[in-house]
């Protein structure tokens, strides 16, 4: 997948593309991201990327003409994928969205600043706007840096194993059963003892138990839209009567 962000503040988003998973996947092919700089496609004598709104009011807005001038740079004819805005009021990103995303051969991302972008960018070279969630940022790079992971790690080869995508939270609609590593306890606590049983269906069970009940207590919301088999009714059922619910 070839990813490309345009953004004034490219400086922002290389720490985390050199380091940990984002690093090897580009090292290794599996990925490709571009960081484009907007500022020098400015045709303004000192690169200006901003102005003041039409109709007054604070801050300033991104100008079109190098953004669409950036974009058009950048996809062309050959372009075949989404070009997306990072925006507060863009449809909410998520784990089904970053999965409709990680089909897609390319990528553009767009990084607004200040009070936005000029409406006339939006309307001739972007395919949709996005929001990480429902509150206000400085600026779309760190939005672009949630997109960038969140789509990576569903690339097969990016993760050691296809399944640790498959098993985390929101994956399966749920939220991720708890998981424990060695020692076998700590200060007290210990593993659960059907995880050293060796007997993967009794654990495979309880892992799911343990994803409806943390989805129960913390999302109930999510439940809405899973579909369950009888053990799982059997035991939300009991769950619910646990709580005093009927």
């Amino acid at each position: 997948m070839r990813i490309k962000v345009l953004t004034i503040f490219p400086e922002m988003l290389r720490p985390m593309l050199e380091a940990s998973i984002l690093k090897r996947a580009i090292d290794a092919g599996l990925i490709e991201v571009e960081l484009v700089d907007i500022r020098p496609f400015s045709e303004l004598k000192h690169k200006n990327t901003d102005d003041y709104p039409f109709g007054g009011g604070p801050g300033m807005v991104m100008l079109a003409q190098p953004i669409v001038d950036a974009v058009e740079s950048c996809t062309g004819e050959a372009f075949r994928g989404k070009r997306l805005y990072l925006s507060p009021r863009g449809r909410t990103f998520t784990q089904k969205m970053a999965e409709e995303l990680s089909k897609e051969d390319e990528l553009l991302l767009l990084c607004g600043h200040y009070e936005g972008v000029d409406q006339r960018a939006i309307d001739l070279v972007i395919d949709e706007e996005v929001s990480i969630g429902d509150y206000v940022l400085t600026g779309g790079e760190l939005g672009a840096l949630v997109i960038i992971d969140a789509v990576a790690r569903l690339i097969p080869g990016v993760l050691g194993s296809d399944e640790s995508s498959e098993d985390e939270s929101f994956s399966s609609g749920l939220l991720e059963y708890p998981q424990y590593t060695r020692p076998r306890e700590y200060r007290g606590l210990a593993v659960p003892d059907i995880l050293l049983s060796g007997d993967h269906a009794k654990i495979a069970r309880w892992r799911r138990d343990r994803a409806l009940e943390l989805t129960y207590q913390r999302r109930p919301e999510l439940l809405e839209n899973i579909e369950m088999d009888k053990k799982d009714r059997i035991f939300m059922q009991a769950l619910r009567e646990r709580h005093g619910e009927a």
